[in-house]
């Protein structure tokens, strides 16, 4: 198939490309490069050293024999999307090119706007290219579980059954997003559901757990291609932060009490969940949800897993509390539906402690990287 995959730069979007690449389809990534500028921006970087994308792209093509096309461009300038569309005539388009972090959109005004600038407005571009030029192309957008929020009842993928007053209807599950950022993924999916109605577009939401894992077949094949890992308190997940944490002899630091719960799922599955989707494209006019996550953990039982797996590596670690910088519930009900993709073929990889002793091995590998400064949270929620 021929697939682009906008914000291959990423962490995300990064090991997709050259999975599906390897895999044997046409893949041409498209990135602005905005998130190396965020990092120089926030004063911050990656834990592993990362190539510019041109670097990485020649790498892969020296390991794989396999080119990977690239397009330097911003989804938010139709002229850009358009000429995407037209020269290329994808069959999937694959979108990860959203600013992904829930702090990053909390600083202040201007980063709430911007964060809903780039990623709202770069998929109705995408939409409206779908439109005008590519009426067959399969979108898979990358959602987020954190749409839903934490309701007091199981969450649906996407859809629920409503009984009222006699009457019964299909309708789009209820979303209580966390962030402005969250919020951003809920009018992408209001956006993508009425484009599938009224333009026949089909489109595959993925609505994502908090990814996990550094390598995967692709990448462990050379330096080179080593994937992004963010530590930082605004771009760093809760896991990746510990795990940088033990690495530098810092406690994990927990935010609040600790019992939030969300879903989980390694890169390795990731990239399988794309393909699958890919593979079994949505009708025509389908607006269709996968709930893509494997596992579910709380912050505590993630800290308690980072303690245990560094005490066996000769590290003593503590793990403190500190006020929650965001505004969250705890000791909430948490069970979601997530049948769509294993029944398509997925194979879950687990988060094991091997899995996580191979990253924070890595990670103390590369302390000299680490700035320490970086690990503790500055964004509030208030």
């Amino acid at each position: 198939m021929k697939i682009v995959v906008a914000g291959g730069d990423g962490f995300c979007g990064w090991p997709t490309a050259l999975y599906l690449s390897d895999r044997g389809h046409d893949v041409t990534i498209v990135d602005s490069l905005v998130r190396r500028d965020i990092d120089t921006e926030l004063g911050s970087n990656s834990m592993t050293p990362i190539l510019p994308l041109a670097e990485r792209v020649a790498a892969w093509k020296e390991v794989s024999g396999r080119d990977i096309a690239v397009r330097i461009g911003d989804l938010t300038d139709y002229d850009v999307v358009s000429s995407i569309f037209q020269d290329l005539e994808p069959e999937a388009f694959v979108h990860f090119a959203e600013h992904r972090s829930a702090p990053y959109s909390m600083i202040d005004r201007e980063h709430a706007i911007e964060n809903h600038r780039n990623n709202v407005t770069g998929t109705l571009n995408v939409l409206w290219a779908i439109k005008d030029f590519a009426p067959d192309c399969h979108l898979v957008k990358l959602g987020t579980m954190g749409e839903y929020g934490q309701p007091d009842i199981d969450i649906e993928e996407g859809w629920i059954e409503i009984e009222h007053k006699g009457r019964k209807d299909r309708l789009p599950f209820p979303k209580q997003p966390g962030s402005f950022y969250h919020l951003t993924k809920v009018h992408d999916s209001d956006n993508i559901m009425f484009t599938c109605r009224i333009w026949g577009v089909r489109a595959t939401d993925l609505n994502q757990g908090v990814v996990y894992g550094l390598e995967t077949e692709q990448t462990r094949r050379d330096p080179r291609l080593v994937n992004r890992f963010d530590y930082d308190a605004v771009f760093g997940t809760a896991l990746n932060r510990f795990l940088i944490q033990a690495a530098i002899g810092h406690d994990l630091t927990v935010y609040g009490g600790g019992s939030q719960t969300r879903g989980y799922l390694n890169i390795a599955d990731t990239v399988r969940c794309i393909e699958i989707a890919c593979e079994n494209p949505a009708e025509r006019g389908e607006f269709r949800v996968f709930n893509q996550f494997t596992e579910s953990f709380s912050v505590n039982e993630l800290a308690e897993k980072v303690q245990r797996v560094a005490r066996d590596q000769g590290l003593e670690v503590a793990i403190s509390h500190l006020d929650n910088p965001r505004v969250e519930k705890y000791d909430h009900y948490y069970h979601a539906v997530n049948t769509n993709l294993l029944d398509l073929g997925l194979e879950p990889h687990l988060l094991t402690d091997d899995v996580l002793a191979e990253i924070l091995a890595v990670s103390r590998e590369n302390t000299d990287r680490v700035r320490r400064e970086l690990v503790l949270p500055t964004v509030t929620w208030a």
